[in-house]
């Protein structure tokens, strides 16, 4: 998570937090799935998958389908790192708190918060609790929560170029009848205007479902990503407000 930057600490039950980002994609899939209903009613969609003969179009669909499941799979994994870390949270704010990250912190919820949580423990017990720079462990976190994101805009870039490879494709059946098309023959001309026209049909369909399926993904793993990004962010804000401080007076007690 390099590009990663702090953003707003959902900080207020208000505020949209890592729960509300399942709710957001399970709103947007069910739009998504009343406008293929709404497509299915009149017939487009249909229209679509016998106008292909090429197939490309149900690929980029099928392939939707299962980015969608990845996505569910993802938002679900960050909505529980999420309610941890505000876990941890209330349970080091809570009067006497600090005493929770004595033994590595295993009192701590579970998550990947915990775990570098404990990892800051380690490191400060190790270096006898001088001042804990905590900037590589932050990126090993800011990586870990990332997870296979990246997978959405692969996924995204590859339904783009489907629908390119359709177009393609698309022109070529289109183009190919023209070289030998004689004008006197008008069998010929008939059945050359057929596969120009479903030439143009396979181009344009395969563009169309490449070009929404794209948008869509992305639109998905825009929202993913910005719920990581708030898990990323409160975890900075725990450890600096409530984690380091507690390990250096530790420090500074052993010291004295």
């Amino acid at each position: 998570m390099s590009s990663m930057t702090i953003g707003p600490i959902a900080g207020s039950a208000a505020d949209p937090s890592e729960r509300s980002a399942l709710l957001f994609w399970m709103i947007f899939t069910g739009l998504s799935i009343f406008a293929v209903v709404l497509l299915w009613r009149f017939g487009l969609i249909r229209l679509m998958l016998t106008s292909d003969r090429t197939y490309i179009s149900s690929v980029i669909a099928l392939l939707y389908v299962v980015t969608c499941g990845h996505c569910f799979l993802r938002t679900r994994a960050i909505a529980r790192e999420g309610a941890a870390a505000r876990r941890c949270r209330a349970v080091l704010a809570a009067p006497g708190g600090s005493k929770a990250l004595d033994g590595s912190a295993a009192a701590l919820p579970r998550g990947l918060v915990r775990d570098h949580i404990e990892s800051l423990v380690t490191k400060a017990s190790a270096q006898d609790y001088r001042a804990v720079d905590q900037t590589l462990l932050l990126r090993t976190l800011a990586d870990r929560l990332r997870g296979s994101n990246g997978f959405g805009a692969f996924v995204s870039d590859t339904l783009m170029k489907l629908g390119l490879l359709g177009t393609i494709i698309g022109f070529i059946i289109m183009l190919a009848p023209i070289a030998g098309l004689d004008a006197a023959d008008k069998v010929a001309m008939r059945s050359s205007m057929g596969l120009m026209s479903d030439g143009m049909a396979v181009a344009m369909y395969t563009t169309l479902a490449g070009l929404v399926g794209s948008i869509l993904v992305r639109i998905q793993y825009y929202m993913l990503d910005a719920a990581t990004q708030r898990v990323f962010s409160d975890a900075v804000v725990l450890t600096e407000t409530y984690v380091t401080p507690v390990l250096e007076r530790k420090g500074a007690g052993t010291a004295s």
